[in-house]
């Protein structure tokens, strides 16, 4: 395809710049990277051809920077600007100086953007155009009282959501009046860090609540047209983790009521480019043409564009260029859909700590190669502190919503990570789950099941399998009988049995057959030996793909995104730091944004004591028992490293 303008910058990092320039390269346009100090050998640059230096590591310093953005852009003589997603993509004044500059804007009209970037004035267009919305609250006075009285009127449990922004940040749940205050003020701080406006609304919460989507573009010739919708109600804390396309249980009553809704706030505001509605959804019982209500709209391309793509076989970023470029889209019956699709978002964040985000240089990063996977991190790249944790995306497509979930579970088993934790066996777990299977989805499940979802128990069984197999062909491999460890007795079977270290665990492995016994639990496990070091079989009914690495006495196990490393007792690695005991330690850099702890003070386990901004993400460090504070290592408002002393705590008298 013929190059529709000669270049195009991207003025965004990590997966969605990779992506954009794939499609770019594709059709034949020169692509240039910008980057920040913390990016300056990330894979968006070596993928560019053309990378140009923004700034300091922080975003506020350098991806945030319009002003550097648009001096690159110049300084390379870029012809367009594709500002991805988060960053600068939903700036008015950003689109603005990017027209004015004479540069092609890759997106909506800055009065789109400004038209819906704000929630309440958003409910308002939506309201207008016939659109069902939930009752609420979106006037100026932002007083405590007002705010509280409003919700009193709405009645609990209400939302309270930052007018500015997205990402699900600035949204706090209020079950009663007694939490508003506290959950106000959360709300407003992480909407002032994220978006510099801590202005919110109150709404009405729907308890068991669908989020559902409808992507929709249009051009400059006046036509609007979706692309039909999305799955995103698997969620964690009001942030996305698997969505999928098209929606579980959608009907073509439901479907038309929906993304003719979606048309009509598109049409309102004179909508060009790429754009999504979003609903949320009665989950209570069958989806119902009643039963869904206008929630937001984003006006940019959305983190999971892919499920869409696959479902449609549209390229929905070469539709963006097509569009910038003053093209026609194609007629609403041409936009087909077939089968369905699932995206899973690999993040590095432990999910057995309570999601701590994880840091650091990425040893083995190995997908299963049967899958897309958008990703913008290479094996031997560093995770900063400095942004999200979105790793990559794995993406499945099948004709059925049953075979794109066993592919997804196939594949997320097969991912090899070492270096740092991932969530991987948890959206394994995930797909598993029976209520996401059934297609019995709403936003809470993740909330309500996070202990069995979240347990790494049952993945450290299985990867403790697989090193009783690696200690059982060690002990076929060695030729002296008299130095076999198979607890070998005159005119009795062998019986072998190995005590290893796991993260803190000790975990009792005896051999047996077909299957090891771990802690004296048998698993259903059948699995082939793909060479001397990688496995692939099904354990559990979750299949996986593993790998091991022998060094001196430890054993480590890569399966579906973890690592571990096995040991004899005592020989274990390290704890992470704050993981436990007296002092309470900064689990990675980040900004003390909040901080209850004061010296003197009792405390009981499970206290919240430091609130921390990290990987734009608050994080609450909790009293890992009862005592009294006896020191404190850092204030509000104090950036700290990882690993500083924060608090101290010393038995109560």
């Amino acid at each position: 395809m013929s190059a529709l303008f000669e270049s195009i910058l991207v003025a965004n990092r990590g997966e969605i710049a990779c992506r954009i320039f794939r499609t770019a390269r594709e059709m034949g346009i020169r692509t240039i990277a910008v980057y920040s100090d913390a990016d300056a050998n990330a894979k968006h640059v070596r993928e560019a051809d053309e990378a140009v230096h923004i700034g300091p590591s922080a975003a506020s310093d350098s991806y945030l920077r319009a002003d550097k953005v648009l001096a690159a852009a110049k300084q390379t003589k870029a012809a367009a600007i594709h500002p991805g997603y988060g960053f600068l993509s939903e700036n008015p004044d950003f689109a603005e100086a990017v027209i004015k500059a004479g540069m092609i804007w890759v997106g909506p009209t800055p009065d789109a953007i400004r038209a819906m970037g704000l929630k309440d004035e958003a409910k308002r267009i939506a309201i207008s155009a016939g659109v069902p919305v939930l009752s609420g609250y979106q006037g100026e006075d932002q007083s405590e009282a007002t705010l509280l009285a409003e919700a009193k009127n709405i009645g609990f449990p209400v939302l309270i959501k930052a007018v500015a922004g997205g990402g699900g940040r600035g949204i706090r749940e209020v079950k009663a009046a007694g939490e508003f205050k506290e959950q106000l003020a959360s709300a407003q701080r992480e909407a002032k860090a994220a978006f510099g406006d801590d202005r919110v609304l109150v709404e009405k919460l729907v308890e068991r609540p669908r989020h559902i989507e409808v992507q929709v573009f249009g051009d400059k010739h006046g036509h609007v047209v979706h692309f039909f919708e999305r799955d995103c109600s698997l969620q964690r804390r009001r942030q996305k983790v698997i969505e999928e396309a098209p929606a579980p249980g959608m009907t073509e009553a439901v479907r038309t009521a929906m993304t003719d809704a979606a048309l009509k706030v598109a049409r309102a505001v004179k909508y060009e480019n790429a754009g999504t509605v979003e609903f949320i959804v009665d989950g209570a019982g069958p989806l119902r043409p009643d039963g869904f209500w206008f929630l937001e709209m984003n006006t940019r391309l959305q983190v999971e564009h892919p499920v869409t793509e696959a479902v449609t076989g549209h390229d929905l970023v070469q539709w963006q260029f097509l569009v910038a470029a003053g093209k026609n889209l194609p007629a609403q019956k041409q936009i087909k859909l077939n089968g369905h699709a699932i995206e899973a978002r690999i993040c590095a964040e432990d999910p057995s700590e309570g999601f701590r985000p994880s840091v650091g240089r990425i040893r083995t990063l190995d997908f299963d190669g049967y899958s897309r996977v958008d990703a913008g991190f290479d094996a031997g790249d560093t995770v900063s502190s400095s942004y999200d944790s979105l790793l990559a995306k794995e993406i499945t497509f099948a004709q059925s919503r049953e075979e794109a979930i066993h592919h997804a579970r196939v594949c997320l088993g097969r991912l090899h990570v070492e270096g740092l934790a991932t969530n991987g066996a948890f959206l394994q777990r995930c797909l598993a789950d029976a209520d996401f299977v059934s297609g019995a989805l709403h936003t809470g499940i993740i909330a309500e099941k996070i202990d069995t979802l979240a347990d790494r128990s049952a993945s450290r069984r299985r990867a403790a399998v697989i090193a009783a197999q690696v200690l059982r062909n060690l002990d076929r491999d060695e030729r002296n009988i008299w130095e076999k460890t198979d607890g070998w007795r005159l005119n009795a079977p062998p019986r072998r049995e190995w005590l290893l270290e796991e993260g803190g665990v000790t975990v009792r492995i005896e051999d047996a057959r077909p299957s090891p016994l771990v802690d004296g639990v048998a698993s259903d496990f059948a699995a082939e030996w793909l060479d001397e070091e990688e496995a692939q079989g099904d354990m559990d009914g979750l299949p996986f793909r593993a790998r091991h690495m022998r060094a001196g006495a430890r054993i480590t196990v890569l399966v579906a995104g973890e690592a571990f490393v096995f040991a004899r007792p005592g020989a274990a690695a390290d704890q992470d730091v704050g993981a436990g005991g007296d002092d309470i330690k900064a689990p990675l850099p980040g900004k003390i944004v909040a901080f209850s702890a004061k010296v003197g003070a009792s405390v009981k386990k499970g206290d919240a004591l430091v609130t921390l901004e990290a990987m734009k993400m608050e994080h609450a460090l909790k009293a890992p028992r009862d005592g009294v504070v006896a020191e404190v290592g850092a204030s509000e408002g104090a950036q700290v490293k990882e690993g500083a002393l924060l608090v101290r705590l010393e038995p109560a008298a």
